[in-house]
């Protein structure tokens, strides 16, 4: 059930990525943050408040917060969560509005091996063979994509955005790694939904402190119908991936690998939505990576 979950995931993580392409297309980066943030928070609000309140409504159920929202300690796991993720967040924002999603996508399936060493690390986990010949391809394909970015005319060293997609994805690495050690003290929802609404305050503060003193000398925000898709494809991302870890017998490293294969969603519609360039390359580097996919499924059944 657990790869299952991963599968399912790394889908909707595909259309989360579009969905952010296309809402800061021309837009002010922190308030589409912002709005992710608020729009995230409110579909889990009435899990916080039955949490909260103690009416039980959810119990028995996916949707169960566990009784946690009055242990402080909880609490503050769930706040390193949210600082980890909005880090990550920020810095992934500001890369993907600049940097081609056919680049960005692969760069970021480099998270499965940061977290790969953490988990042999951290969690004594093991890969058997096939698991192996899946990352060692998916490893490869990366190194390929990097290459073929060249002819976009990006420097990785002296671009500023591209500097910003890897601290995205360095912070999302671990942050993979750290929800294998909170999601097996806490339940999963109850993580979700409190750390998206420590999320929204957080966002908030930066939004009025960064954003809003200089908001007529910089990049002008426009509404768009892209930033509730984000939360909505990312808070049915995250319910899928957190479920997967609460897993006994769930592995981060394959999880995490399994929720990269995301950037052939991404891909496809990088090509298809945002006409994007370089192709020929770029497919065989994915196949690549689709191929590491079905060893590590098959690996790990």
């Amino acid at each position: 059930m657990w790869l299952l979950l991963a599968f399912v995931s790394a889908t909707l993580l595909g259309f989360y990525d579009t969905s952010k392409k296309a809402a800061l297309k021309d837009n002010a980066v922190l308030p589409v943050l912002f709005l992710n943030t608020l729009f995230s928070t409110l579909i889990f609000a009435p899990f916080i408040l039955d949490g909260i309140i103690g009416n039980g409504w959810f119990d028995g159920t996916a949707f169960e917060t566990g009784p946690y929202a009055g242990d402080l300690k909880a609490h503050l796991l769930v706040i390193v969560k949210a600082i980890i993720v909005l880090t990550s967040w920020i810095a992934g924002y500001y890369g993907i509005k600049h940097i081609p999603i056919t680049i960005v996508g692969p760069i970021n399936a480099t998270r499965p091996v940061m977290v790969l060493v953490g988990a042999m690390l951290f969690f004594g986990e093991r890969l058997n063979l096939c698991q192996w010949i899946g990352v060692l391809l998916s490893i490869l394909s990366i190194f390929l994509m990097s290459r073929s970015s060249k002819k976009e005319n990006i420097d990785f060293v002296r671009n500023r955005w591209m500097w910003c997609v890897a601290i995205g994805t360095i912070m999302g690495a671990v942050s993979g790694l750290y929800d294998k050690f909170i999601m097996s003290r806490l339940s999963p929802l109850f993580v979700q939904s409190w750390f998206n609404l420590y999320q929204f305050i957080m966002m908030f503060i930066i939004l009025m402190l960064v954003w809003y003193p200089t908001r007529e000398k910089t990049t002008r925000f426009h509404w768009s119908w892209a930033i509730p898709l984000i939360a909505l494809f990312v808070a049915a991302a995250d319910f899928s991936y957190f479920n997967a870890l609460s897993m006994p017998e769930s592995m981060i490293s394959v999880v995490s690998l399994i929720r990269r294969g995301s950037v052939l969603i991404s891909f496809a519609c990088g090509v298809l939505i945002f006409k994007e360039r370089n192709l020929k390359a770029k497919i065989f580097d994915l196949l690549l990576i689709l191929i590491g996919m079905i060893f590590v499924y098959f690996g790990s059944r």
